[in-house]
């Protein structure tokens, strides 16, 4: 069952419709409520391999629906420590827990000050507002 719409007060957000939960020099990433919701049921997550870089503002893997394929950006730039293999062998755990049990990706970060150009839970409500 798809989660309800809820955009948690503790993570930060990517006006691309990603966000990062901040755990010292790392974050954990994946796709908002509205991502998954616009996207529909997920069918498939292409990520990157553990040790691998991602680059703010920059596509990190694909997710397929049976709508659409949509890339997935990366809030923040670092290198890639742990991928969430529960999302990707049953996508739908996304769309039914897209910030527990469907997280994408595990990083350490590059550039802890990169956080401070991403969304707070206020503004990134009042950027969904604007869709």
């Amino acid at each position: 069952m798809p989660a309800a719409e809820s955009y948690p007060d503790d993570l930060k957000y990517h006006p691309e419709h990603d966000w990062a939960r901040i755990e010292g020099e790392e974050a954990v990433l994946g796709i908002t409520w509205f991502a998954q919701d616009a996207l529909g049921e997920l069918v498939h997550f292409e990520a990157p391999q553990a040790g691998a870089t991602v680059s703010k503002d920059e596509a990190y893997g694909e997710v397929e629906s049976v709508k659409a394929v949509s890339d997935v950006v990366s809030p923040l730039s670092g290198e890639v420590l742990e991928v969430n293999q529960k999302a990707a062998d049953e996508p739908e755990t996304v769309n039914e827990d897209p910030y527990g049990e469907g997280w994408l990706l595990r990083i350490r970060m590059s550039d802890p000050a990169e956080v401070d150009a991403l969304l707070d839970a206020t503004a990134y409500r009042a950027h969904v507002a604007e869709q």
